[in-house]
């Protein structure tokens, strides 16, 4: 059975055993303030779809390992995939049909 912790079904932030920190990864605290907002988008997108990471990972075309990773905010989503976020939001079933010609 899949851990509840990586699978949710309602809006529940991931946190890390180890939260990101500036001094741990050499970041400035607005660098850190960013990754904890970009998590907290990219979670919300995936929460308003009702989709689990790997269902949404897998519905999306999104690598399910980076997904984990942009929502622990260990990586910062670049201006495409931010986009491609911003439409996921207004029109998941849109994606999905585009997807499902390609």
């Amino acid at each position: 059975m899949a851990d509840p912790m990586f699978e949710p079904r309602s809006f529940q932030p991931y946190f890390p055993d180890t939260p990101l920190t500036a001094d741990d990864e050499g970041l400035d605290a607005s660098e850190v303030l960013d990754a904890i907002r970009s998590s907290a988008v990219i979670q919300r997108v995936r929460w308003h779809t009702g989709l689990t990471q790997a269902e949404f990972a897998e519905a999306f075309r999104i690598d399910p390992e980076h997904l984990r990773a942009l929502e622990r905010g260990s990586v910062q989503p670049d201006g495409a995939l931010v986009a491609y976020l911003t439409v996921i939001d207004r029109a998941p079933e849109f994606v999905r049909e585009a997807l499902q010609t390609c």
